[in-house]
């Protein structure tokens, strides 16, 4: 009994120190909070939750309600100017819409991708995912290293070469929304143009038919997971340990683990192919091959880092485009001047052609604009973020170095200052004698970590368009929202549905 009672003595001594060590922690923690947030307090931002969590509960709030948070990011901008700090947990983050500041943190290489951000990109629930890809290296060298060996991939020559292709897929598409004029049914556009972008990165990118048109296939609901299961992951940092998440969980990390075994089944295929000597392609999965080391024995890391490139390439080559080419589509059937001026300069350049050539898309001048413009009001990608370590002076404001500064595109496509009716859809503000944005429309990012493929994705999206209003008249079935789902990238919540019709 006595050796019973020793043992809960220090039991409960132990217990005792060991809160005790815990409530020093915590307060050190609270005070080192503070010593973070007090070196910025002289930065506009909108009035805490409070002292501890700093602006956490907000913004958690409005990603759990499924809200965009770049309209509350917009509201700010519009209330506090051009650089005000949120305080989330022990960070510190400024976001910034000044076009000099975008300017000498984008164009430059000194400055990071934020390290919070893009290591939670690698892993997607503790199972590698984006890895060290080109979009989420951030390391400048091995980012480098891999960027040179893609742009060949991405030269205007190997472009101009892909027209075939594009034009065949979208050939495809035409053909499936043509049945679905003659039966009168409801075509579902976001999901279409997701199974037309699937299939063009596939075959141009990795040299496999998956012919979606005709075909079905795991890969575009797998894709759908992914990115909303890594955007709760991102945000909400306590998703993973809630009992009740744990099925959704495992769905997501089934969907990440299809991704990665296919592709390393096709990097398989092509690097036996290139051992037997056999013609390949020079596309982007030779290039994600050739990226890993020359080295006779390959490491693990070597053969992650392939199928990192693979998952970042499969996704963004297909999820930004689709959700492009969507919102287009709505946007042209709220406007049917705009709608009516974009066909006729398809039927003047088109004609009843069917196969459209790369000199036809120069021509294509206010198709262009139309596409420009629906990424200013809907960058499908809305904004990137930097670690800034130096001192700036933005507008005015000192900002110490060390925090964190988001750029939102969404944000400065609808600022007032920037664009005089920023939520009116007006193609004529790209119009080529109008005077260019200053550094406050980058859709694609800006700099050296600027989109690779983005001359690839709006060819691509040109020849979708461009058949879509050479052949059909669409209008919007009514009662459907327009409202925006961010899913890590924005897209058209309602799938964009019209009813749609043969062109006389």
């Amino acid at each position: 009994m006595s050796v019973f009672l020793v043992l809960l003595s220090w039991t409960s001594q132990a217990l005792t120190f060991l809160l005790f060590l815990l409530l020093i922690a915590f307060l050190s923690y609270c005070v080192y909070v503070q010593h973070c947030h007090m070196k910025y307090d002289h930065i506009p931002g909108p009035p805490r939750d409070n002292f501890f969590l700093g602006h956490s509960p907000t913004l958690l709030r409005i990603m759990k309600n499924d809200g965009v948070v770049h309209d509350t990011f917009l509201e700010w901008a519009e209330r506090y100017g051009s650089v005000y700090r949120l305080n989330i947990l022990h960070y510190v983050t400024m976001v910034v819409s000044s076009p000099e500041a975008t300017k000498e943190v984008m164009m430059s290489p000194k400055y990071p991708k934020d390290k919070f951000v893009y290591k939670k990109l690698f892993s997607l629930f503790g199972q590698r995912f984006f890895g060290n890809g080109l979009v989420t290296a951030q390391d400048h060298e091995q980012w480098y290293k891999q960027r040179r060996i893609m742009d060949p991939a991405f030269s205007s020559t190997y472009l101009r070469g892909l027209m075939g292709t594009f034009n065949e897929r979208a050939e495809k598409l035409m053909n499936k929304i043509g049945d679905i004029a003659d039966r009168n049914a409801e075509a579902k556009m976001l999901s279409l143009f997701n199974s037309v972008t699937l299939d063009v990165i596939a075959k141009v990118a990795f040299g496999v038919d998956l012919d979606l048109e005709n075909k079905s296939s795991p890969f575009p609901k797998a894709i759908e997971i992914c990115m909303k299961g890594l955007t709760v992951y991102v945000r909400d940092v306590l998703f993973a340990w809630k009992p009740s998440n744990r099925q959704y969980i495992n769905e997501v990390k089934k969907a990440g683990q299809l991704l990665r075994s296919t592709g390393a089944q096709w990097i398989n295929d092509r690097k036996a192919a290139l051992r037997n000597g056999e013609d390949v392609p020079k596309d982007i999965l030779t290039h994600i091959i050739k990226s890993a080391d020359k080295e006779e024995v390959m490491t693990e890391e070597d053969e992650q880092l392939m199928l990192d490139n693979f998952v970042t390439f499969f996704i963004a080559g297909q999820e930004t485009t689709a959700n492009q080419l969507a919102f287009c589509v709505m946007e042209l059937a709220r406007h049917p001047e705009i709608l009516e001026k974009v066909k006729k300069e398809v039927d003047d350049v088109i004609g009843v052609k069917q196969e459209i050539s790369s000199d036809n898309l120069g021509e294509l001048i206010y198709l262009s604009q139309v596409l420009k413009e629906t990424l200013r009001i809907y960058p499908t990608a809305p904004g990137t973020s930097r670690d800034v370590p130096v001192d700036m002076v933005i507008d005015g404001i000192h900002v110490p170095g060390g925090g964190t500064y988001v750029f939102s595109s969404y944000v400065t496509g609808r600022l007032e200052k920037f664009f005089k009716d920023p939520l009116t859809f007006d193609p004529d503000r790209f119009h080529p004698d109008a005077a260019k944005p200053y550094y406050c429309y980058y859709p694609f990012a800006l700099g050296p970590r600027s989109c690779l493929g983005q001359n690839f994705a709006q060819m691509e999206a040109k020849v979708v368009m461009a058949k879509l209003l050479q052949r059909f008249d669409f209008t919007l079935v009514p009662g459907q929202s327009f409202d925006i789902q961010d899913t890590g990238t924005l897209r058209p919540k309602s799938g964009v549905v019209c009813s749609v019709k043969h062109r006389k």
